[in-house]
This record gives C-alpha cells, sequence and structure tokens, in this order.
C-alpha cells in the first residue's frame, strides 16, 4: 500500500514559516523565486501551484509573521502582575531583545522595503501597528484603573509614544548601538510614565 503523504494545508504552513525566514533575511526584492524553492523544498510548479507567484506567497509569509507578533506582544501586555509592571517589562525587554541585533523585525523591514508602493503590505503593515497600538492602549487603561497611571492621561496618546520608543529602539538596535544605549531610553521611557499620584 502507498504511503500517504501529509496533508497539503501541514506542507503549505511549512512552506509559509520558511518562506517567511527567507523573505526575513533577504528582502522582498533581494529573494528570487530559486531562493524559495531551496527554502521550501518545492519545484517551481508546486511553488506556483499552491501560492499562485512570489507576491502571493510574500503576503502569506508576512501574515504569519505578523500574526505570531502581535500575539506574542498582547501576551505580553496581560500577563501575570500590575499593567504598570508590564508596561515597564515591555520597554526593558524590547531594549534586550533588540541589542546586537542584525536580523531586525520583518515588519519594520517590509514596512521600510515596500509599504510606500506595495498597497497589500501597506495595508497589512497599518493593520499590524493598529493592533500594536491597541494592545498598549489596553495596558495604559488597566494601569490607569489599578492606580498606577495617571488617570488623566490621555491612553491612545501615551500608547503611540511607548509604540515609536519601541520601534525606534528595533531601528537603532539594528544600526548596531551598544546596549547600553538602548536600556538608557529604555528607563528614559519608564521614567516618562505618568504615575497616578499617592495619597
Amino acid at each position: 500500500m502507498a504511503k500517504m503523504g501529509r496533508p497539503r494545508k501541514f506542507v503549505e504552513q511549512d512552506a509559509v514559516r520558511a518562506a517567511r525566514d527567507q523573505f526575513w533575511d533577504k528582502g522582498y526584492a533581494a529573494t528570487s523565486i530559486d531562493d524559495l524553492m531551496t527554502a521550501t523544498g518545492l519545484a517551481r510548479a508546486s511553488l506556483y501551484g499552491a501560492f499562485g507567484d512570489k507576491h502571493a506567497l510574500f503576503l502569506r509569509a508576512f501574515d504569519d509573521y505578523c500574526g505570531q507578533s502581535i500575539d506574542a506582544f498582547r501576551v505580553a501586555l496581560r500577563g501575570e502582575g500590575p499593567a504598570t509592571d508590564r508596561l515597564e517589562a515591555l520597554m526593558r525587554n524590547t531594549a534586550a531583545a533588540f541589542a546586537d541585533d542584525t536580523r531586525g523585525c520583518m515588519l519594520a523591514k517590509s514596512t521600510a522595503e515596500l509599504a510606500g508602493t506595495d498597497e497589500d503590505v501597506q495595508q497589512r503593515t497599518r493593520a499590524a501597528y493598529l493592533a500594536l497600538h491597541e494592545a498598549i492602549v489596553d495596558c495604559v487603561r488597566a494601569a490607569q484603573a489599578e492606580g498606577g497611571i495617571d488617570p488623566s492621561a490621555d491612553p491612545e496618546q501615551l500608547a503611540g509614544v511607548l509604540l515609536a520608543v519601541t520601534r525606534g529602539m528595533e531601528a537603532i538596535g539594528k544600526g548596531g548601538v551598544d546596549r547600553a544605549v538602548l536600556d538608557a531610553i529604555a528607563e528614559g521611557a519608564i521614567r516618562m510614565l505618568p504615575r497616578a499620584e499617592t495619597r
């Protein structure tokens, strides 16, 4: 009896993850179909048959990356302990994550390369950043409800600043800035948080 192959959905997900890593490392324009064939282990006909073309495969890979990143971000900000502590941890963990990082964030890299010219990517990057922003807004509101953050502070505005700080740390970390500088930025952002008055 012939051995049955794995379900196509499982094979496709493996291929999407392999393609994601290829695009993440080399970027969209620098990744060729031959690169994708090597990364996924699929023949050209199978690659086109499963995904349509390079652009469609990139969008699948980009969606996969963004979905995982947003989920991890939300989990971190909805974790245990006081919400203010989680905001502080976000800053410190971002500094640690991007220290000596040369690979960078696929979301940031793809935004820089494609968002200005590719409407599909632009829509996805906008949605991803809005989701990240909303996760911080929710945490800020929780911190206000707990009495850690000044209740008069604008959660949307504060979340925007914190998101910009995390994205900025990613950019300069990729540029080779020392860990001490990133740590100092994180601590500066933490000191900037508008604390609730203690009575």
